[in-house]
């Protein structure tokens, strides 16, 4: 089964209206024949740099490059999902051996959520607060779990997700790449049916734009429209952050399950 021409993605990112530089990357890798497809399925990367002048946008940058390259080197590796949880720890791994050889002590992170599509299903792997969502008939749901101080504070019931929005340490993440030798990158394996479309996205985004907003957008309009609007609505709210937005929409066939006491 191919699902050349049957995926529509777009990737966009904007520096925002407050700060002076972008520090996000998106990047993508997709097959151009069903060999390549059936080798490497489809591979779609979002990525938030933390470290202040250029660190962060070379953060962002370098891991999203190492990750697409180091996937497509692991083809003896059959599973999807580990093979890019492979990928992205090898890039956090040549990160920080490029602060390493520059001896500056320069901070160089980057959060990153990814995904890869074999078949009818999805790969999502994260690390930090870089989301990625599952929009299916009308209604979208969040696919990661944010790795930030106030989603374990409300995972604890210290605080309310509405009291998340507005706390004053929202910004503080628990894990990224190049933060530490090995940060816990979470996965993710979720089923598609023909017309599901999967967002990934920076939290330049979530801070502005609410999930049920975002839904009415993937609704109505298709990939590359989806990402500029997105983007513009985030920015008409005060642009605090550089914005990325990745929309994937899969058209292939749904999975057909098997019936019960089928062979």
């Amino acid at each position: 089964m191919s699902n050349i021409g049957q995926i529509t993605a777009d990737l966009r990112t904007h520096t925002g209206l407050v700060r002076d530089h972008n520090e996000d990357f998106v990047s993508h890798w997709e097959p151009q024949t069903q060999e390549e497809e059936a080798k490497n399925g489809w591979l779609y990367i979002v990525a938030d740099g933390v470290g202040g002048a250029d660190a962060g946008e070379v953060a962002s940058a370098m891991t999203s490059e190492h990750t697409i390259n180091q996937y497509l080197a692991q083809t003896d590796e059959p599973d999807w999902g580990e093979r890019l949880v492979n990928a992205m720890q090898a890039a956090n791994s040549e990160l920080r051996q490029y602060v390493l050889d520059r001896n500056d002590n320069s901070r160089m992170a980057t959060t990153m959520v990814a995904a890869v599509l074999q078949n009818n299903r999805a790969y999502v792997a994260n690390v930090g607060d870089s989301r990625g969502y599952l929009w299916r008939n009308g209604r979208i749901q969040q696919i990661t779990k944010d790795q930030s101080l106030v989603a374990k504070l409300v995972e604890e019931g210290a605080i309310t997700e509405e009291e998340a929005h507005f706390h004053p340490r929202r910004n503080v993440i628990l894990y990224s790449l190049g933060s530490e030798r090995s940060p816990q990158i979470d996965l993710f394996e979720q089923p598609l049916e023909t017309g599901d479309i999967l967002l990934l996205c920076s939290d330049g985004l979530t801070r502005h734009v609410m999930d049920e907003e975002i839904a009415q957008v993937l609704t109505q309009e298709p990939p590359d429209k989806a990402t500029t609007l997105l983007i513009e609505k985030a920015n008409e709210r005060g642009g605090e952050d550089n914005i990325s937005v990745a929309v994937i929409r899969f058209d292939g066939p749904t999975a057909i399950s098997p019936q019960k006491g089928a062979n």
